[in-house]
């Protein structure tokens, strides 16, 4: 490494206070000595300052940086101390050292050069070492001075500056060869891809809808056609022998007539206990469905536990809790969109009918099919069965309206659409004693309709159920009398309704008050009655630990099933055995758990 120095003295005088110092220091009676004007150079050359500038040499194609190292003489270390062994240094008098009573003398160079001196010696020689004007130096400082000379040849021979030039050379040489890539041009003659005036969101007449949010990748199933479809799982490979066995028992179970015994118990005490005995345990919990789940219904046979249940996606699986076996459920797609409300028909357990938001379906066992009942334009919400046969049943709207459908009727349209004033209808229940009156629960209205006299428009309510503030999500009439309807609001309140008679005006007979705030990622509450207790509700809870609740119409809380072990999730959806102690509940995962004896 090259380096250019330049080596600046500048004399350094010995203050007053040194001076005085230096006097009183001198013993009483001691002649004091002037110095010689030689003399005094040479003592000063031992507290010379000393202000050395290391500059190094430019290299090509790049601005080195500079150091300024400053010290006193003998202080300075790095590459300075190779120069300073070539230059004469005028010494100047140091003030915090006493001038020597006979300073040593030495002959200068004769060829006007210093000379060289020994810098290994520890001063023993006498000063014999020294041959030039730097006798006056210590051995500590000499041995410095070598060491600053030896560093200084050191950093000279690793050549860093040069390396460095070299690397910024090779650098520069590959950024230069480095080139973007250009982007492909986007073709302007490409093919633009059909879609269905329903995917556009644009009416027949040509006014297009209001904008939805995107749907994800994710949440984009493959559309389901109309029509009937073969009762096919969704993974058929492999599962031909499990798909035949559990519609066999599907089918055996729906031929069997279930006792006409009465189930029903007004014993709250008896009606608590058959609660604690229902437990859930880890062989009771399976995943079902994919998402989260809709909908569920029960199959009424009291030998086999089967279990439907609907997703958000349009899947339907079906699980026989009997089977202990790892695939003891199947999973069928006759739907596009959430399966919002199913039930197994009371007259015939081999139909499931499931309800969607663009038809109404008939999942026929015997048939191994899944007819197509309705389609609608309009987004359908929830139904129920006007007659015991259920050959005719009343369909609600997304959009406020209600339906009235005949099975028995070939095609798929509408019997009868009503407009019932509503902005939304969620459910729609039908009167368990007296068939012609459904109750129906939309955003705020929660009202009485008799279907006999249902038309276009126009339609005034039996019986309204007054006080909600907010959005109602479900409504339901008592099973056996029909004396009682619960609700579910999003204003956290449970409500229950006295409907032993339908004036124009029912009255509440209590109020419970309940977290309803499940929320986007969660189905909305339903409350629903136990079949086999005029007087009792079952509810899912957002308290901790997770639960499902049972109250009685008054308001009063008789029983809380959980299981820290095994139920760590909400349970929105629950449906009860209409004669055996089974509950069920359904999470947000698709999963499934079972409270039973």
């Amino acid at each position: 490494m090259a380096l250019s120095q330049a080596a600046t003295l500048e004399p350094a005088e010995p203050s007053p206070r040194s001076r005085q110092r230096m006097e009183e220091s001198t013993p009483p009676g001691t002649a004091k000595l002037q110095p010689s004007p030689g003399q005094g150079e040479r003592r000063a050359g031992a507290a010379r300052q000393l202000r050395v500038l290391l500059t190094p040499l430019a290299v090509a194609g790049r601005r080195l940086p500079q150091k300024r190292l400053l010290g006193t003489y003998g202080g300075a270390e790095g590459a300075e101390g190779a120069a300073l062994a070539g230059k004469r240094l005028r010494p100047e008098p140091s003030p915090r050292r006493a001038a020597p009573a006979s300073p040593p003398a030495s002959p200068p160079a004769a060829n006007g050069v210093d000379g060289v001196w020994d810098a290994e010696s520890d001063g023993s020689d006498g000063g014999d070492a020294a041959l030039d004007g730097y006798s006056q130096l210590s051995a500590y400082e000499r041995k410095r001075l070598k060491n600053i000379t030896e560093n200084a040849k050191f950093f000279a021979a690793l050549k860093l500056h040069e390396s460095a030039a070299r690397l910024h050379q090779i650098a520069t040489k590959r950024q230069a060869h480095v080139t973007k890539r250009a982007k492909p041009k986007k073709a302007e003659d490409e093919t633009v891809r059909r879609r269905s005036m329903r995917l556009q969101r644009v009416e027949p007449s040509g006014i297009p809808m209001p904008e939805m949010p995107a749907q994800p990748e994710a949440e984009e199933y493959p559309q389901v056609p109309a029509g009937p479809l073969p009762m096919v799982p969704e993974d058929e490979m492999g599962k031909s022998k499990l798909t035949e066995d559990l519609l066999t028992t599907w089918m055996r179970i729906s031929e069997l007539k279930a006792h006409d015994t009465e189930k029903r118990t007004c014993d709250m005490k008896r009606y608590q206990d058959s609660l604690n005995s229902m437990v859930l345990s880890e062989d009771n919990i399976k995943k079902v469905v994919k998402y989260r789940v809709c909908s569920m219904a029960i199959h009424p046979s009291e030998s086999t536990i089967l279990v439907a249940a609907g997703d958000k996606s349009g899947q339907i699986g079906l699980w026989n809790v009997n089977c202990k076996s790892e695939e003891g459920a199947l999973v069928f797609i006759p739907h596009n969109y959430s399966v919002s409300c199913m039930h197994f028909s009371p007259f015939n357990p081999a139909h499931l009918l499931s309800l969607s938001s663009d038809a109404l379906r008939c999942g026929d066992v015997t048939r191994a099919v899944f007819d197509e009942i309705c389609r609608s334009e309009e987004s359908l919400s929830s139904f129920d069965f006007l007659e015991d046969n259920a050959s005719t049943a009343i369909v609600g709207h997304w959009d406020g309206n209600v339906a009235v459908v005949d099975r028995r009727t070939p095609g798929t349209s509408l019997e009868l659409s009503a407009d019932i004033g509503f902005k939304r209808t969620r459910t729609v229940h039908v009167h368990p004693v007296n068939k012609q009156y459904f109750i129906a629960a939309g955003s705020v209205d929660v009202c009485v309709y008799d279907v006999r006299y249902l038309k276009s428009k126009g339609n005034k309510p039996v019986s309204s159920l007054k006080g909600h503030t907010k959005s109602v999500a479900s409504a339901y009439f008592s099973p056996v009398t029909g004396n009682r309807v619960v609700t579910v609001c999003a204003d956290d309140k449970l409500r229950v309704y006295d409907t032993t008679s339908l004036a124009s005006t029912v009255a509440l007979l209590s109020t419970v008050r309940h977290n309803s705030n499940t929320g986007r990622w969660l189905t909305r509450f339903r409350a629903i009655w136990d079949p086999k207790q005029e007087d009792c509700f079952v509810v899912g809870s957002m308290a901790r630990p997770r639960q499902i609740e049972v109250f009685q119409d008054t308001g009063t809380l008789l029983h809380s099933f959980y299981n820290i072990d095994c139920l760590g999730s909400v349970c929105s959806i629950n449906v009860v055995h209409p004669s055996k102690n089974i509950l069920v509940g359904g999470n947000s995962s698709g999963r499934l758990h079972v409270f039973k004896e």
